[in-house]
């Protein structure tokens, strides 16, 4: 029997794709591991590939097809093995069917045993034949196996299930998952279109406009952000900081690091600074998850990038310990993969934090919405000069940005979102603190 090739999930988020471009046609040949396609998630552009070997026998979805829902039939591709012996039990299984009193009942137990039956056909064990190969190297009896692949068949998993002594079940248990999620999205389906429909009823269609089609992007970026301002009461904190000693830093250890080819920007100074002040002020590094408070033992940037078409936070990890150089390293090469929509589901989903800076647009100051699950974003206004009380009490002019914290007020309060500006000032004003 065919064996069908589903749209995957390529993130935790991902709940539908566009096809960007087929990699094999009709007819193909293809082992486990062989490319199939590119998909566009919502964030990046992903290469699928092949779990099993056989040929391809049709593509169900054609190239640039659009909100493909996870889990649609893509292809189907038929095995090696199975083209020369799957017809025959057809005819076999016909004659049974006719005693009507006994067909309801075999109907309700065969979701329960259906992993397992057609395993075995005759005296022919359907098997992949990546699994015959690992079975027969590690001398596991695949005629023993419940198979947890498509139609009952064996995969490479249940073989090294088997070796392992753990009996290939959870095949049994995965189909639980799908009924709790469709309600879900079936619920948002009319509400998406009612939203669509009363806004185009308020729309004046004399006015010359065109009409373009969300991207995939585009509408997780509304859905997420929707979400956030709706579940997250936002609390705003605002600070003004003294700019001139973090900029002669800045300028000096550029200096030294131009024999390396490396050069700081202020954004990696203030992603260092985010950093250390969420392991100093604990209380907002944290995550809010209904009954529960996730608190995070290191601090995870998320920077906001504007890249063709939407926005992408792509992560500096460990961002409180390392060093300036290598943050800097890292941004450019996030930020360059992410414009080319190059990076992959852990370099942009997670982090601990966020950090948007619109200063280099001469945004003076902004708040952001919180990048849920996290509970603390900071938003960077642009450096400028000001009149500023000097340290000896006279009036000067000095370079100043006003920095805004936005904040979950359901996990962090006020006092503790404080303390985290006053931190975040502290050291960008006295900027030592971060080579130290």
């Amino acid at each position: 029997m065919p064996i069908e090739i589903k749209m995957p999930a390529l993130s935790p988020t991902m709940e539908q794709g566009k096809l960007a471009r087929w990699l094999v046609k009709e007819g193909d040949t293809v082992a486990s591991g062989d490319l199939l396609a590119e998909i566009e998630t919502d964030k990046a552009t992903m290469e699928f590939e092949a779990v099993d070997e056989g040929t391809i026998l049709s593509l169900a979805v054609p190239a640039g097809a659009d909100d493909i829902k996870v889990g649609t039939v893509i292809a189907t591709l038929a095995s090696e093995d199975e083209g020369q012996s799957a017809p025959p039990p057809a005819p076999a299984a016909a004659p049974p069917a006719p005693p009507v009193a006994a067909a309801p009942a075999p109907v309700a137990a065969a979701p329960s045993v259906a992993p397992t039956a057609p395993t075995a056909k005759g005296d022919r064990v359907i098997a992949s034949p990546l699994a015959k190969r690992l079975a027969a190297g590690k001398g596991v009896d695949l005629a023993a196996l419940a198979g947890s692949g498509p139609n009952g068949r064996i995969v490479k998993a249940d073989v090294e299930a088997a070796e392992g002594g753990t009996a290939p079940k959870p095949a049994a248990a995965a189909p639980a998952p799908a009924p709790v999620a469709a309600p879900a999205a079936a619920a948002a389906a009319p509400a998406a279109v009612e939203m669509a429909e009363e806004t185009r009823a308020l729309l004046d269609p004399r006015i010359p406009h065109s009409v373009e089609k969300l991207s995939g992007m585009r509408k997780t970026i509304a859905r997420r952000l929707a979400q956030s301002m709706q579940t997250a009461p936002h609390i705003y904190l605002t600070v003004d900081i003294q700019l001139d000693k973090l900029l002669a830093l800045r300028a000096e250890l550029n200096d030294v690091l131009a024999k390396q080819g490396v050069k700081l920007s202020v954004n990696d100074l203030l992603i260092k600074a985010l950093g250390k002040a969420l392991i100093e002020v604990p209380a907002c590094n944290v995550a809010f998850a209904g009954n529960e408070l996730i608190r995070y033992a290191r601090a995870d940037i998320s920077v906001a990038v504007s890249i063709p078409g939407g926005l992408i936070t792509p992560i500096v990890s460990e961002a409180d310990s390392r060093s300036l150089s290598s943050i800097a390293l890292a941004m450019n090469d996030l930020g360059t993969r992410a414009k080319e929509g190059k990076l992959k589901p852990d370099e942009y989903q997670g982090g601990t934090a966020s950090l948007s800076n619109m200063g280099m647009l001469g945004i003076k100051q902004f708040t952001a919405v919180i990048n849920p699950p996290q509970a603390t974003i900071l938003a960077i206004g642009a450096g400028e000069k000001r009149p500023w009380i000097l340290p000896d009490g006279a009036l000067g002019v000095a370079s100043v940005m006003s920095a805004t914290g936005s904040f979950d007020h359901r996990a962090v309060d006020g006092a503790d979102g404080a303390r985290l500006m006053g931190a975040f000032r502290e050291l960008c004003e006295r900027p030592l603190g971060l080579v130290a």
